[in-house]
């Protein structure tokens, strides 16, 4: 670790809720200078304009791109904080080489994401969507209805991290039978089957996304992924847009063999496609799955608090790099 550093300045780049009160209070409280970006996520060149101006000690970062320049640009730089789960938006080898941290929050929206998947499930096979639009529309038709009992399908979770198992723990209450895929499969997992990518989409009539968006994930469903699905199921994602072929969806929609796709991610977000947009079948919402009050407040403050630990020269909670690692080290 680097010896703590003098009160310094924190970069806020953007942020998902109304003000900053919560990241200063901690970052102020410590005795550092908290500058704050625009709330909705600027681009990259404007990001790094920001730290040129600042030159910040720890950048706070929600959804706005923090490139390999921006973490170059400062000289006074010992952390990038992520302000959710996900690094995606973050040049972490950058950070590396530069020896520079890289934190996140990976536990705090767990309940939530899990519980958005779950309610995602249970909106597609009792038809509350679909119903409530139709009802709103002045068609009243019980006997229209095509619902389905949940106990009797089968629900394939990708990834069996901490959200996946969350979600499996909460469908098995419906007594589902539940597949998961993970690359690094547990030895033990109680009440679930853990299958290879392929069987389970062969198997599974819902098909629930918890994966983090790397290189190796982008477009993990695709056409040729979907075409394995059984005829009329619903794909879920949750986790991030870039996992799922867009176009591939709506033609699977188009077509009739995908039922149903609940997304509260889009690659192209906050743009809606208009091709989704018109599909009956689809259920978005505006990337919320891991907001509730009590999950938001305590992100903000524990990345604040990652900010804080590393310019106390202490060791931070939940590191995501180890700084100066050489790149033939690096998984």
């Amino acid at each position: 670790m680097k010896p703590p550093s003098r009160p310094g300045t924190v970069l806020l780049t953007d942020y998902a809720w109304p003000d900053d009160s919560v990241e200063r209070s901690v970052i102020e409280g410590a005795g550092h200078t908290l500058v704050t970006g625009p709330a909705d996520p600027a681009s990259a060149e404007a990001i790094e304009e920001l730290v040129a101006e600042h030159r910040p000690a720890g950048i706070l970062t929600c959804w706005a791109p923090v490139s390999a320049t921006a973490i170059g640009t400062s000289p006074d730089l010992r952390i990038v904080a992520r302000l959710g789960v996900g690094l995606d938006n973050i040049a972490v080898d950058a950070a590396t080489d530069r020896g520079v941290w890289v934190t996140n929050v990976p536990d705090y929206c767990v309940e939530e994401v899990s519980d958005h998947a779950v309610g995602m499930v249970l909106a597609w096979t009792r038809g509350l969507a679909v119903s409530d639009r139709e009802v709103r529309a002045g068609r009243w038709d019980p006997a229209g209805a095509r619902l389905r009992r949940l106990s009797t399908l089968t629900c394939g979770v990708v990834g069996y991290g901490r959200i996946g198992r969350a979600t499996v723990r909460k469908l098995g209450a419906f007594g589902c039978r539940i597949l998961a895929h993970d690359p690094y499969p547990p030895k033990d997992a109680p009440g679930v089957e853990m299958v290879g990518l392929e069987e389970l989409l062969r198997r599974s009539d819902v098909v629930i996304l918890h994966v983090p968006l790397t290189p190796g994930t982008h477009h993990v469903i695709g056409a040729e992924q979907l075409a394995l699905m059984p005829p009329g199921g619903l794909l879920v994602n949750v986790s991030r847009g870039g996992l799922v072929d867009t176009d591939a969806v709506v033609k699977a929609l188009d077509g009739g063999h995908l039922d149903g796709a609940a997304f509260d991610v889009l690659e192209t977000e906050p743009h809606v496609p208009a091709g989704l947009l018109d599909q009956p079948g689809a259920l978005l919402t505006p990337h919320i799955a891991f907001s509730s009050d009590a999950s938001v407040t305590e992100l903000r403050r524990r990345a604040a608090e990652e900010v804080v630990r590393i310019l106390a020269g202490e060791a931070p909670a939940h590191a995501c790099n180890t700084p100066g690692q050489p790149a033939g080290d690096r998984r």
